[in-house]
């Protein structure tokens, strides 16, 4: 019974991981002058930055406005996260008992 339940575990784990490298987030700093984008396994994609909104002579404000907006996005997708592994414990324990956990 315990193996089935472990196997069942994996298995559940296995697809959340593979919905999570589906998903996408998204967000930005400085008023949209710095985007990230990341999916769901917290895996950046893309940084943009344009070009009319910073001053390239600021290095120091450029890089702040991309760690922000990257926390942003890195945020997103660990709240996606957290929220697909709730629901995942909820459909595995029985007769209700994760809502009993807190999910």
């Amino acid at each position: 019974m315990f193996g089935d339940m472990m196997k069942q575990m994996e298995e559940m784990q296995a697809k959340m991981q593979e919905q999570l490298a589906q998903q996408s987030f998204e967000a930005e700093a400085g008023g949209g002058a710095v985007r990230v984008k990341c999916d769901g396994t917290r895996t950046i994609q893309n940084v943009s930055i344009d070009p009319e909104q910073v001053d390239p002579s600021d290095l120091e404000a450029l890089e702040d406005l991309i760690v922000v907006a990257t926390n942003r996005a890195l945020e997103k997708a660990a709240e996606y996260e957290a929220k697909q592994a709730g629901g995942m414990m909820d459909n595995m324990l029985p007769g209700g008992l994760g809502s009993l956990l807190g999910g």
